[in-house]
């Protein structure tokens, strides 16, 4: 990989703009810190991208479960999934909001080891949950939505705490790392998802009960593996720690005072905003975008005749296909952006551009076979092509605005940007979400 560019500080007071008391803002080159990179350090990165939205793909995984235990209560079988989306968004995104404003004094590695704790209790709960099986589906109800609570709390925590520490280490590496493993957490629930249904012959899918998706045994497999994944992560986490505080990351070049970065310097939204305005709108864009995916794939079916198509093609397998397709592309995209011939980071403006095109997907979609009604385009090919498009340009979208973010800011700014940015991200993904269900409708 070709050498990152060297930070320079500033001389001329002629190129800094006084923004406020607190910030003083460069509209000059973006900047780049050096340190040495570690595939141990990266690979704990990786993990920590696992672990954080591996929870959430649980519940996506767990969603038959759900519906056999909310069966007899026709709404609580409806509203469970729309109801898990409401709270996970606007839990996300209220305590990103408030811990983005929350800068002075921060400690990221507690937040981040507070986050895998939560994520433990949490899944360790839902795990012997399936255990009472005498619960009413009121009480379960109440419960579930506790422990989303739970779950999208932590994963606000882990993102501000995540994205913020890891930016001291100057490495756009590491950024991408933990994008990376978000991309991890998405593939293998699919892969599990498939699995599950191709391991229960044919004969023997029918009324809700019978599939593999749908058994105590494999939800609490789901559920425990998301607590061992949340441990784990943290073993790795705290070694990770103790090895920085015996070997502090380098931020600068050798000739450079290291910044002091001991007091978390608290920099305003606005300013922030003004320095990364366009890759933060191109990562809100993208995620908002995003979330009218998920409504497409799980209303989009082969345009092959279910009665007489292999059951590559049935529902229950085309549809976590189609998951897996999209996710896939995201992985790739996240890890596209390594190559530094493919970084956009130093034109931001071009990220926002790519970011606006991506609408043109949504048209797209409506050309597949949606509700079953027959399609334009009459090619699951097709279908699957779309799903790969609008993940590989998701994925290199989010990890080229998250990893060029800290070269537009000053050293002692990047934790803030880091928390900035997530902000955006997660504001992206809530607005999307309130969104789709017009998507939904349409």
């Amino acid at each position: 990989m070709a050498p990152s560019p060297e930070y320079e500080r500033l001389h001329d007071e002629a190129q800094v703009d006084e923004l406020d008391d607190d910030v003083s803002v460069s509209n000059s080159e973006p900047r780049q810190s050096t340190s040495n990179f570690s595939w141990l350090e990266y690979s704990i990165f990786l993990l920590l991208g696992i672990a954080m939205l591996w929870a959430w793909n649980m519940f996506l995984a767990a969603a038959p479960y759900f519906h056999h235990r909310f069966r007899s209560s026709e709404w609580a079988s409806t509203h469970f999934q729309p109801s898990i989306l409401t709270v996970s968004t606007v839990t996300n995104l209220g305590s990103v909001i408030v811990l983005a404003k929350s800068q002075r004094n921060a400690s990221y590695e507690g937040r981040i080891s507070l986050s895998l704790v939560i994520n433990m209790a949490v899944f360790t709960l839902l795990a012997f949950s399936v255990l009472a099986t005498n619960a009413s589906v009121g009480a379960y109800f109440f419960f579930l939505m506790v422990m989303v609570f739970g779950a999208s709390l932590a994963t606000g925590i882990n993102q501000n705490g995540v994205f913020a520490y890891v930016s001291r280490f100057g490495r756009e590496e590491y950024v991408q790392a933990i994008m990376a493993g978000q991309g991890v957490a998405g593939v293998l629930p699919c892969i599990v998802q498939i699995i599950s249904v191709l391991a229960v012959p044919e004969k023997k899918q029918g009324p809700p009960g019978t599939g593999e998706q749908e058994s105590p045994k494999s939800a609490f497999a789901y559920f425990i593996t998301a607590s061992l994944i949340s441990a784990v992560t943290s073993i790795s986490f705290f070694y990770l720690v103790r090895r920085q505080s015996r070997r502090g990351p380098k931020l600068v070049p050798d000739n450079e005072a290291e910044p002091d970065l001991t007091g978390h310097k608290t920099v305003g939204l606005w300013v922030l905003f003004r320095k990364l305005h366009w890759m933060a709108l191109a990562i809100f864009l993208c995620f908002a975008l995003t979330m009218v995916f998920p409504v497409f794939a799980a209303e989009i079916e082969s345009v092959r005749d279910p009665a007489s198509a292999p059951r590559l093609f049935q529902p229950a397998i085309f549809i976590p296909l189609a998951f897996l397709i999209w996710n896939l592309g995201d992985l790739l995209g996240r890890v596209s952006v390594l190559i530094p011939s493919l970084s956009l980071t130093h034109y931001p403006w071009a990220l926002f551009v790519i970011a606006v095109s991506r609408i043109i997907v949504i048209p797209l979609y409506f050309l597949c076979n949606v509700h079953g009604n027959g399609a334009v385009v009459n090619s699951d090919a097709f279908y699957l092509a779309v799903q790969f498009l609008f993940g590989i340009t998701n994925g290199y979208l989010g990890s080229s605005c998250m990893m060029g973010a800290g070269q537009w800011v000053a050293v002692e700014e990047r934790e803030a940007a880091g928390g900035f940015m997530t902000l955006m991200l997660v504001g992206g993904l809530t607005v999307g979400s309130l969104l789709s269900f017009l998507a939904a409708s349409a």
